[in-house]
């Protein structure tokens, strides 16, 4: 009667661990991270009865085991740092359209300013269409600055935002750490730490959506997590804390730390932070064009203007200005050099950022070399002046000492959309006539006629100046100031200009020996329209590239490739959920509770449970029918 009883007693209580254990999946089912628990038992070791044959002495349960596939869970975490980083990159990509299409329209901006330009070349005399044209002009600017000024904020919020997710991913490396000795103290006591486990893969399943990570098993049973560039956030029962601090160059630019304090931002690239990361680049790579449209359009405007008079006589004044390229040194120079960089090419000005390195005297250029923040060498051209040259750029390295190794972040048009400004105030300041006219003299004998004069440089101290072209024998000229005095002398070849004093001279057909031709200030300058027309034309005059490409061209080419950008982060968002997606199928449907399974299992069990109270009191029963029989 005993062995009867203690196989009832074994089943029912196997049965009611096994109710117990269904009961939890059941309860379980919609919690994130819960793997499906199964009860593991084996048959009781069995006692010979005789000779010939054992009875069976019930059932042991050994414990109770999640269902757990570590390969499927580890492609759970790969694809959703994939997910985490894509979600991030589409985020900031459609508000960075949203930016571009919500700051004011400047496609429309630069239209309205340089259609402006054309009404003043229609009545150039006109003071209401003049002060139209710099209303229009501080339109612009001020659409140039909004937009800039939200390229800012999104640079300061995407700072804020790796800060928070070093945070997060702090806190979620001590949890892991924590949950580790826990889960080593259970082991140790011989104990199945199935809960633990479970909220261990979550917080690890959090992390890696935060940054990328590789997971080593370490044989007390915790688990060692590092970054896919190989930085250690848990070891053992240990947290390893990442930092944010200022970047060398620009204090106000979050940069990433490992605990050993080594500046690891370029190695981050996956997950949330390496996705915010990544887009910086993306963010400061439009910054620079816009600037560089920016620069562009005041640096063309201004060039122009100078090359005209305005309602009074004089020579155009700047319309619009603008800060100067960035410079900025590396914390850890030694010396005190302050090099200071401005624009005197634009149409060789890029949208890079430098890096300018002096290197010691008599390596590089007066021991100074240049490359692109990715590491590309430029090559840089020595003016003799103690200035340096490259890409449209001009550097003045002779302020303060460097020492070698001294480095500087150079941003030539970073800031330029923000600083844009109009700083012609008067109507009849905007030159509109030419500068320079030439008249032919009334002797003249010959067929030589004006075809243009055009000012080539309107910084020549003697741009206004009379000057007198006179032609001798052989097509030999000479050109005199006003006082007789000898300017140059050359020989006309059909087809090539004259030029001196900052202008050129154009002239088709054959002058004859002692024609002349009278150069200087535009006497019609209340009238004349010339320089507005060039102005104007500005609009789909090649500006930048090499003169390739128009200040309304650039513009267009950015919005197409942010446009280019945010479709490029929605079909990867699209692709990443379905790995994603497919990865937590294929592990839901290993370590997933199916409610269905588990109330056939529930049905299962109870009457398993109550087939053993059956066997108890069948037990029961004989024993005391044999107590009876005794008894009696």
């Amino acid at each position: 009667m005993a062995d009867l009883l203690s196989t009832g007693v074994s089943g029912l209580l196997a049965s009611q661990i096994q109710l117990a254990t269904v009961g939890n999946n059941i309860s379980n089912a919609s919690t994130p991270g819960y793997s499906r628990q199964t009860v593991q038992q084996t048959e009781n070791v069995s006692q010979n009865a005789s000779a010939r044959f054992t009875i069976g002495s019930g059932v042991d349960v050994v414990g109770v085991q999640r269902a757990y596939s570590q390969f499927l869970t580890q492609a759970v975490w790969s694809t959703n740092t994939g997910l985490q980083g894509a979600t991030t990159t589409n985020d900031l990509a459609t508000t960075l359209n949203s930016v571009l299409s919500g700051s004011g329209d400047l496609q429309g901006s630069l239209d309205s300013f340089y259609g402006s330009l054309s009404d003043v070349a229609n009545n150039p005399s006109d003071n209401a269409t003049r002060q139209s044209l710099l209303g229009n002009a501080q339109q612009l600017a001020t659409t140039f600055n909004t937009l800039g000024q939200q390229l800012d904020l999104q640079q300061s919020q995407v700072n804020t935002q790796i800060k928070n997710t070093v945070t997060s991913i702090n806190t979620l490396s001590q949890q892991v750490a924590d949950l580790n000795k826990q889960i080593e103290q259970s082991l140790n006591a011989k104990n199945a730490p199935n809960a633990l486990l479970d909220q261990r893969d979550q917080l690890i399943q959090q992390l890696s959506g935060l940054t990328g990570i590789s997971t080593v098993q370490e044989n007390s049973g915790a688990i060692g997590v590092y970054t896919t560039s190989g930085q250690t956030l848990v070891a053992g029962v240990s947290a390893f804390k990442l930092s944010t601090g200022g970047n060398s160059y620009d204090s106000s630019r979050t940069d990433v730390f490992d605990a050993s304090g080594n500046n690891i931002t370029s190695s981050i690239g996956d997950g949330t932070l390496g996705a915010l990361i990544n887009y910086r680049h993306v963010l400061d790579d439009t910054q620079n064009q816009l600037g560089q449209s920016a620069t562009a359009l005041a640096a063309s405007i201004n060039q122009q203007q100078a090359r005209g008079l305005d309602l009074n006589g004089n020579q155009g004044q700047p319309i619009f200005g603008l800060a100067q390229p960035q410079v900025q040194g590396n914390t850890d120079n030694a010396g005190n050099a302050q090099p200071v960089a401005s624009v005197s090419d634009v149409n060789q000005l890029t949208a890079s950022d430098y890096k300018l390195t002096y290197v010691g005297a008599g390596n590089g250029t007066n021991g100074w070399q240049l490359a692109t923040t990715g590491g590309t060498a430029v090559s840089l051209t020595d003016n003799g002046d103690g200035t340096l040259s490259a890409d449209g750029l001009t550097f003045d390295v002779s302020q303060g000492t460097a020492q070698t190794g001294d480095s500087f972040e150079v941003r030539p048009t970073r800031d330029a959309a923000t600083s844009l400004s109009v700083v012609l105030s008067n109507p009849r300041g905007i030159a509109a006539a030419s500068a320079v006219a030439t008249n032919a003299g009334t002797s003249n004998t010959g067929g030589a006629q004006v075809t243009s004069t055009t000012v080539t440089d309107a910084s020549n101290p003697n741009l206004l100046n009379a000057a007198t072209v006179t032609f001798g024998a052989g097509s030999n000229y000479t050109i005199t100031d006003a006082g007789g005095a000898t300017i140059s002398t050359g020989t006309y070849t059909p087809g090539q200009p004259i030029q001196a004093n900052g202008w050129s001279l154009s002239l088709s057909g054959t002058p004859a020996n002692g024609d002349t031709f009278n150069v200087g200030s535009n006497a019609n300058g209340l009238n004349d329209n010339s320089n507005a027309l060039s102005m104007a034309s500005l609009s789909s005059g090649g500006v930048l590239d090499g003169g390739k490409t128009s200040v309304i061209d650039s513009f267009a080419n950015l919005t197409a490739r942010i446009g280019t950008i945010g479709s490029q982060a929605q079909a990867n968002l699209s692709t990443q959920t379905s790995l994603n997606t497919q990865a937590v199928s294929a592990q839901q449907s290993a370590s997933g509770v199916n409610l269905d399974e588990e109330a056939a299992s529930l049905v299962k069990y109870q009457q398993s449970y109550q087939a053993s109270a059956q066997v108890i009191n069948a037990a029961q029963t004989l024993f005391n029918s044999l107590l009876n029989a005794v008894g009696g």
